[in-house]
């Protein structure tokens, strides 16, 4: 093979590999998998047959083609828009991405402005090869209808699983293990079933959840989440969601779930799309519940009598404004959620935290009509500052502002691209004047040069103005969306849920001040 070097300047190359099934032939963890090596020798080999200077090697293992959280493939994207390297190296078109929108988006859009060349090795995937592009687009349209199949398949068969009562998680819920000998059956975990049968009779016997986590954490029982890193189980902590003790939430999970009876239920998120790794809850009545999968860890007569009291606890706290602020409000020290109380006839939030162990949070508290007021005033100050006439005339003022650069790139785009279709109508008479024998063949070569550098030139502009069009398009529908939702909330004299949740991501809450007797509250806004 030939070099590809610019006059005499070696080419940097940046080589991207990938895996995305479950690695068998690790010998740890952190090793690279056989296939992931093979990759890279293959790679490395193609770049060195070609002259090429390999700038780094970037490798995600165990990842797909949709996951756009990928470490490594986020890395070479970063040091790509630094122009880091001049190629960047693949054994396929797939291995990059499966998503056709990022083919577009990087190989076809980012790449050719940041002036990188992309090669697919196997499948002749190559941004310098005239007329190549549509088979790459194919290519791009085949693994997105791959991704959709594929997740389509994985869904069905996950609930078929879930149908025959198997259970499919990653990780057996505490107190359970996976049986090594048939798979998608629970067995019971001896060590952690004394915990939970522990905390059903504690509760039983009139103790709280956060007294019960309390008696755990002095006695230093490790919570779920610890349990399972001792064991040596990988488990993704959830986001707020750390620490070695156990919380009152800790405690509510166990005494509320059917798992521990013997019955099976799953299926209570799903994901939102194959393209994310986000999900979404599923409504109770659509949980999949199947009886009797596995051996109970509690009897159904101490289910029953916690099940009664749990009612018993709870109803109280259903009524009136309660649940306004459920999962909305943390502390400000700890992070973890504040849950709600009531106290002769008052309704305020705490900090649970405080009451499991000694010194585990300073503890935050606050009345909930008094979060309520601070909330709704800054609601109001928020309306009033973006809508007031000074405001607005500003806002008019941006919006002619993004109208007047929109138009200007309408017109540059339609400008470009009637002055391409003019360089190629000139490319097609230079071919028959070749043809004639009208030019010489350095002349021809020398003009369709330059025709084709003025093309590329044509594609460039008209691929960035396509792009800064795009961009303003998506800020002028934010500003008009903010405008609609702040308009819906004009001079509001009663909070509620629907409110918060299209306004407030959450709220951290923290301790009264011996000072001036205020309370410090920080709300982190959705707009």
């Amino acid at each position: 093979m030939g070099l590809f070097c610019l006059k005499g300047i070696v080419m940097k190359v940046a080589i991207y590999c990938r895996l995305s099934d479950e690695d068998r032939n690790k010998q740890n963890k952190e090793d690279d998998s056989q296939s992931i090596q093979n990759q890279k020798s293959m790679l490395i080999n193609y770049a060195v047959e070609n002259g090429w200077e390999i700038y780094n090697i970037y490798s995600d293992d165990d990842y797909t083609g949709a996951d756009r959280k990928r470490p490594e493939f986020n890395r070479l994207l970063a040091d790509a828009e630094e122009k880091k390297f001049d190629i960047v190296l693949c054994k396929s078109q797939s291995r990059f991405t499966r998503e056709l929108e990022l083919v577009e988006k990087y190989i076809h859009g980012y790449f050719p402005i940041w002036g990188i060349r992309f090669i697919g090795f196997a499948d002749n995937a190559d941004t310098e090869v005239k007329g190549n592009k549509k088979s790459r687009q194919i290519n791009g349209l085949v693994n997105e209808w791959y991704l959709e199949d594929l997740s389509d398949n994985i869904k069905s068969v996950l609930t078929d699983h879930r149908k025959k009562g198997m259970h499919i998680g990653a990780v057996a819920l505490y107190g359970y293990k996976k049986d090594p000998d048939q798979k998608g059956h629970l067995i019971i975990d001896p060590e952690a079933a004394a915990v939970v049968k522990e905390i059903f009779e504690l509760y039983a016997q009139g103790v709280g959840a956060t007294q019960i986590a309390r008696i755990l954490n002095d006695r230093g029982v490790p919570n779920p989440t610890e349990y399972k890193r001792l064991c040596g189980i990988s488990y993704k902590t959830p986001k707020h969601k750390i620490g070695t003790l156990w919380k009152y939430y800790s405690i509510i999970d166990r005494l509320d779930n059917e798992m521990y009876i013997g019955h099976m239920v799953q299926g209570k998120y799903q994901s939102i799309s194959y393209k994310t790794q986000e999900n979404k809850p599923v409504p109770k009545e659509q949980w999949i519940r199947v009886e009797n999968t596995h051996e109970p860890i509690i009897d159904k007569e101490l289910w029953d009598k916690v099940r009664e009291m749990r009612e018993a606890s709870t109803k109280p706290m259903c009524t009136g404004e309660i649940g306004i602020f459920a999962g909305k409000v943390r502390c400000m020290y700890c992070g973890y959620r504040m849950r709600s109380a009531k106290n002769r006839g008052y309704l305020y939030l705490k900090c649970g935290t405080k009451h499991v162990s000694k010194d585990a949070c300073i503890g935050s508290f606050i009345p909930q009509r008094k979060l309520a007021e601070v909330i709704l005033d800054k609601i109001n100050d928020l309306v009033k500052e973006y809508l007031d006439m000074e405001q607005a005339e500003e806002q008019i003022i941006i919006h002619n502002n993004l109208e007047a650069k929109e138009k200007a790139l309408r017109r540059t785009i339609e400008k470009e691209e009637k002055k391409s279709d003019e360089i190629r109508n000139a490319l097609r008479t230079l071919y028959l004047d070749r043809s004639n024998g009208t030019i010489t063949l350095a002349d021809y070569n020398s003009f369709s040069e330059s025709f084709h550098a003025d093309i590329e030139k044509c594609n460039r502009m008209i691929q960035e103005s396509s792009q800064q069009l795009e961009i303003i398009e998506k800020k002028k529908g934010e500003n008009q969306s903010k405008k609609e939702i702040l308009m819906k909330y004009t001079n509001v004299t009663e909070l509620d849920r629907e409110m918060l949740d299209t306004l407030v991501e959450y709220i951290e809450v923290g301790r009264k001040s011996n000072s001036d007797a205020s309370t410090p509250v920080t709300i982190h806004w959705k707009l």
